[in-house]
């Protein structure tokens, strides 16, 4: 048995242990998983200093996969048989706060060659390892059910798992050259039909500004500072660079603020997207949900939320070192 069952096994019956009986629905089996995912990540977070992919980014990903689910749901249901559809949309409703919580349980970062550069991932790497342990476990989760129990309203089907690959996959960001910001290709595929359980995930995950405003927007790219660069964290923490041979403080401080001054123009850049990409990222839903979701779910994507980010982040060259400090807010987010 590879590392990666052993892992799964281990925490399967840890949780099994725990809770002493098997669960008696499909909601039960799926907050196992839930509860797994979220284990996951905290290790994941303390063996990496994970300051946003971690359970608080991942809660708010369920958060707001909700809230779009409730905004669609009554279009959705629409479209389905009256027989199938309050059955197959709570099973998907559950898929969704699977997928949400456990999207981001792995992170892996590239191999750093020289120091004092920011972290980097791979696109896709961190999903595929998601995946593969995801399904690793709710594989041997079915199979102990099986043994146990004839009872197969319990067990995760392959079209459940379809799904829940598909949704993961949608959540993976390309870097777009041309208008500097990030996007998921799984919502731009006109020959793709993505499930809508996946659609969802994937606006929820880059849905932080659009429907949480301003305040959790520049939150977020604090966190996401922080993760990618954790080498400020003894400066911010001492007030002071230290020395560091051959680099004298001087060029440590402007290699600094040119890192910071790099993310408030990615932020800006990113709203922009943000923005002009939604209209695109919503195709496929009907015109009635996509009213909803354009004017009551994510409704700070507009003009004048992106002139006030663009008016209140600092982006210009002489920007100095306190005052990127100052914007980021560091300070309150740093764990001792």
């Amino acid at each position: 048995m590879n590392k990666i069952n052993q892992d799964n096994q281990y925490l399967l019956h840890q949780s099994i242990d725990d809770l002493a009986q098997l669960p008696s629905s499909f909601v039960e089996a799926v907050t196992r998983v839930k509860t797994f995912a979220l284990l996951e990540m905290e290790k994941e977070t303390e063996r990496k200093q994970l300051y946003y992919h971690n359970c608080d980014h991942v809660k708010g990903v369920q958060r707001r996969a909700d809230r779009i689910f409730q905004a669609i749901r009554p279009y959705w249901e629409a479209c389905l048989d009256n027989d199938i559809a309050p059955d197959y949309l709570s099973r998907m409703k559950q898929l969704i706060d699977l997928c949400a919580i456990a999207h981001d349980m792995v992170q892996e970062f590239l191999p750093q060659i020289q120091p004092h550069t920011s972290r980097r991932r791979e696109s896709g790497v961190s999903e595929a390892a998601t995946i593969t342990k995801l399904l690793n476990y709710i594989k041997n989760q079915n199979e102990w059910i099986s043994k146990q129990t004839s009872n197969h309203l319990t067990l995760f089907t392959d079209s459940d798992l379809q799904i829940i690959i598909e949704a993961i996959n949608a959540t993976i960001c390309w870097y777009d050259s041309l208008d500097n910001t990030i996007y998921q290709p799984d919502l731009y595929y006109s020959d793709k039909k993505l499930s809508l359980v996946a659609q969802i995930i994937a606006l929820a995950d880059l849905g932080t500004l659009g429907m949480e405003g301003i305040e959790a927007f520049n939150q977020e790219g604090s966190l996401l500072f922080l993760e990618e660069n954790p080498d400020i964290i003894p400066i911010i923490l001492n007030q002071d660079i230290p020395s560091y041979k051959p680099i004298d403080k001087q060029t440590l401080y402007e290699n600094f603020r040119q890192r910071l001054l790099k993310r408030t123009r990615f932020q800006v850049n990113f709203a922009k997207g943000r923005m002009a990409r939604l209209a695109r990222e919503l195709k496929g839903l009907t015109a009635e949900a996509i009213s909803v979701l354009i004017h009551d779910v994510f409704k700070y994507l507009n003009p004048t939320i992106i002139q006030a980010i663009e008016l209140s982040t600092p982006t210009a060259n002489d920007t100095n070192f306190e005052e990127l400090i100052e914007f980021f807010e560091l300070d309150k987010y740093i764990k001792n």
